[in-house]
């Protein structure tokens, strides 16, 4: 699990590098496009094993997924590494809440108290005295929420795909909506939703080609240590050590150059952090 925290941290810190060069929706195309390669490996070695029946969901999953990633990428671009860390790893808190309101998993007062503590350091951090503009907060936090109800959706579809059929989901969605985005881009500009569109500009160094190939390879790796993590333990232990990648990130995002938070914002962290820990440590039940 450390390796994926080391992983996905740097896979932040390099969206931010090449955010000076790229916009967002190319660095989704790129992230996706060396991951896809090795998905269809597998399939060619493995024939998927599966009963299907939720293509619907299947394909949400795979536009949620990539949305809530145009919203990582353009978060670490505008607000840092670490603020944008922090509230993508506010996601357990709403994957609790979003389980009892559509799946029906009881929430004990631990638990409530657990997504209270979570919901205060988002209020910490979410405050429109900062120097960021209110709305990349906003984009933030949606990361966080879109993620969550991407993670929703695979434990509706794990029950009918093979994993890597609900992976290749997402990878092809961040493959083909960031094309069109970045075909509209050629003829559309709208105040605002940058994050959204945008334009392809081609890699001329050998820098920037390694960059890109080294974000996708770094990401399916990250995956992949995350995957055989959750093998060797608890589901909750594991996924409470992930909470290390915000201090991770936020180091890496002051190397970058990230100013260094403000107290509320220190305390937010923590809160969140505490919040999380507690809800992953909890065991789902049923009403």
């Amino acid at each position: 699990m450390l390796g994926a925290v080391v992983c996905f941290g740097t896979v932040g810190a390099m969206a931010k590098w090449l955010s000076r060069d790229f916009d967002t929706v190319e660095l989704v195309f790129f992230r996706n496009l060396v991951g896809v390669v090795f998905v269809l490996v597998s399939l060619l070695n493995r024939p998927l094993q599966q009963t299907g029946g939720r293509a619907g969901l299947l394909v949400f999953r795979g536009v949620i997924g990539t949305l809530s990633l145009y919203l990582f990428f353009y978060a670490v671009q505008t607000l840092g590494l670490g603020a944008a860390t922090t509230y993508q790893y506010s996601y357990p808190i709403f994957l609790a809440v979003f389980s009892w309101l559509f799946v029906g998993e009881a929430l004990s007062r631990r638990e409530w108290g657990a997504i209270f503590i979570g919901f205060t350091g988002i209020l910490f951090i979410f405050r429109p005295d900062l120097t960021a503009p209110l709305g990349h907060h906003a984009i933030g936090l949606s990361n966080a929420i879109f993620t969550a109800i991407a993670y929703l959706s695979i434990r509706q579809l794990s029950t009918f795909y093979d994993t890597r059929a609900i992976i290749l989901s997402f990878m092809l969605s961040g493959i083909l909506m960031p094309v069109a985005s970045m075909l509209a881009g050629e003829y559309l500009h709208i105040d605002g939703y940058d994050f959204l569109v945008g334009h392809f500009v081609m890699p001329t160094t050998a820098t920037h080609w390694g960059g890109l190939l080294a974000l996708g390879i770094i990401a399916m790796l990250g995956q992949y240590f995350l995957t055989i993590a959750f093998t060797f333990d608890k589901a909750g232990r594991v996924a409470s050590i992930g909470y290390s990648n915000i201090l991770f990130s936020g180091l890496l995002g002051l190397w970058l150059g990230d100013p260094f938070p403000e107290l509320l914002t220190l305390m937010g962290m923590a809160l969140i952090i505490g919040g999380g820990v507690l809800v992953s440590l909890r065991k789902p039940k049923r009403r």
